[in-house]
């Protein structure tokens, strides 16, 4: 029996990855601040799909949090075979203006946790058949972002970090894959203040569609998720970035 650990799992494209891979009858390892969230998804998936759920409450943004995660995980004796880094965050606003506190806990969790929960769990995961993972990056990762410099940053740091590894892990048979959604309907966008932004106004994909899409393409290193974003990416690409910066200022404005 092998788990596919899902941090970020309570709720919008993590929520979603956990009710996909179930019903493969894939069994799960759902980590989250919110227990009562995580218990809630795992008794409808448990009924609904005959898996094993465990849930480990652990707050993330905690320097210990990936320490504490992958103990319970090795003191339970559970084999993994996927893993999937989509906890994060983001924040709208000045770089000056918003808390330098806030700002360090994005970087904690969104690039520190997920480097960390990646090289403690890998090694695991060698020994398993076909074993995957999904580091959640973001469109954001490839141009800077005025109004949310640190959120696109560290996403560029998981688009380049990930791509070293498909190529590091794949001679191991390890799949890598770096998952590039554009706005999506979901709590994370709530949180991060941007559901009135010109990018979401333009339109956003549902939780549900962006893990369809990248549980689909898991052996493919970059995924870019919906016709619209691939586009968007490849005018970024062949753009000066003095206006790619100055469009993703306007889009977040």
């Amino acid at each position: 029996m092998s788990y596919t650990v899902i941090t970020g799992a309570s709720a919008g494209i993590g929520s979603e990855f956990a009710k996909q891979l179930a019903e493969t009858g894939q069994d799960l390892i759902l980590v989250a601040r919110r227990k009562d969230k995580l218990e809630e998804l795992a008794k409808t998936l448990q009924a609904e799909q005959g898996i094993n759920v465990v849930c480990f409450a652990v707050d993330l943004a905690d320097p210990k949090g990936s320490e504490i995660l992958a103990t319970e995980i090795s003191t339970n004796n559970l084999a993994i075979n996927g893993l999937i880094n989509n906890a994060g965050f983001g924040d709208r606003g000045s770089f000056i203006d918003l808390p330098l506190e806030r700002q360090m806990q994005m970087i904690q969790l969104n690039v520190s946790t997920l480097v960390e929960l990646t090289h403690r769990l890998a090694p695991n995961m060698r020994q398993q058949v076909k074993p995957f993972i999904i580091n959640v990056a973001s469109t954001a990762a490839f141009q800077a972002g005025p109004n949310m410099a640190i959120y696109y940053a560290t996403k560029a740091f998981v688009l380049s970090f990930s791509e070293a590894l498909h190529e590091e892990l794949r001679p191991q048979g390890i799949a890598v894959s770096a998952l590039c959604p554009g706005p999506t309907l979901s709590e994370f966008a709530e949180q991060a203040n941007i559901t009135d932004s010109n990018l979401f106004k333009a339109g956003a994909m549902t939780s549900a569609e962006v893990a369809k899409q990248a549980l689909a393409n898991r052996n493919s290193a970059i995924v870019v998720t919906g016709i619209k974003n691939q586009v968007g990416v490849l005018f970024g690409k062949v753009s000066p970035r003095f206006m790619t910066r100055k469009i993703a200022g306007w889009l977040q404005a």
